[in-house]
């Protein structure tokens, strides 16, 4: 299974488990992450949520060969499994844990911004290249980022899409803290016992109350990033940054204006 879901302990733990191929996410991984977070808010035995990769990589992002084939047309937004995963995880009602060791990459970073607790290895790597691939941010990134991080920082992270570590995640304020990669998985556990130790309802009432006030720009930002990337993605940049990606060449966007 390359998405490993379990049920322990009134935990749900998904993990990314392709690593022969980086944990790069597929339409199908999408789809049964989404799956199980929308069970997981009716299911009362589950009060926390936890999202794992292994100990040298979360995840690589996309598989970029699966993400063309599965390439959203116009208007068919609401039917990629990426889209419905990230809806779940962000109206997620139950507190999400988030574990990351090793590549965090685009996706991987993204929905960081959506969850509650993160934890980094001292190991970990973020980084956000849309820009390089001739796209935009995704999933109200360019908002949640700027909020996190303040302007500047969001700017140099979203615009030159570089990777950035463990250390400066934490002084941007987009982990609570960094841990040896090694014990990284056992401490996001223990911090998820916690939770699932408190009162539900008070942890509910309290993530509805201090996502409130984000709700509607992150929907709107959201929309509007989603309508500009998949115009994007049929870009010339866009075709030369995948040909540049499948051909192991330094893409050329000086033909571009």
């Amino acid at each position: 299974m390359e998405i490993l879901s379990s049920k322990n302990n009134g935990i749900l733990t998904l993990e990314f488990n392709r690593p022969e191929r980086k944990n790069a996410i597929t339409a199908a991984m999408y789809q049964t992450m989404a799956d199980a977070i929308n069970e997981a808010e009716n299911d009362s035995a589950v009060r926390a949520i936890l999202i794992v990769g292994k100990e040298d990589i979360f995840t690589a992002g996309n598989d970029l060969e699966d993400f063309m084939k599965n390439a959203p047309s116009s208007g068919a937004i609401e039917d990629r499994s990426v889209y419905k995963f990230m809806m779940a995880l962000s109206g997620s009602g139950k507190p999400v844990v988030a574990a990351v060791a090793g590549n965090a990459v685009g996706i991987g970073t993204t929905l960081l911004m959506h969850c509650d607790l993160v934890y980094a290895g001292d190991n970990a790597k973020f980084s956000m290249p849309f820009v390089q691939l001739g796209l935009c941010p995704e999933f109200a990134s360019s908002l949640l980022l700027t909020q996190i991080a303040g302007y500047p920082r969001a700017a140099e992270k979203l615009m030159l899409g570089e990777a950035f570590g463990a250390q400066e995640a934490l002084d941007m304020g987009l982990v609570s803290k960094v841990v040896a990669a090694a014990e990284l998985r056992a401490f996001a556990e223990g911090q998820a016992a916690k939770l699932v130790a408190l009162p539900a309802s008070s942890i509910r009432v309290t993530k509805q109350l201090m996502k409130a006030a984000r709700k509607g720009p992150v929907t709107d930002a959201i929309a509007a990033e989603n309508e500009h990337f998949a115009r994007m993605l049929s870009s010339p940049e866009a075709k030369e940054a995948f040909m540049a990606f499948f051909q192991k060449r330094k893409p050329d966007f000086t033909q571009f204006a």
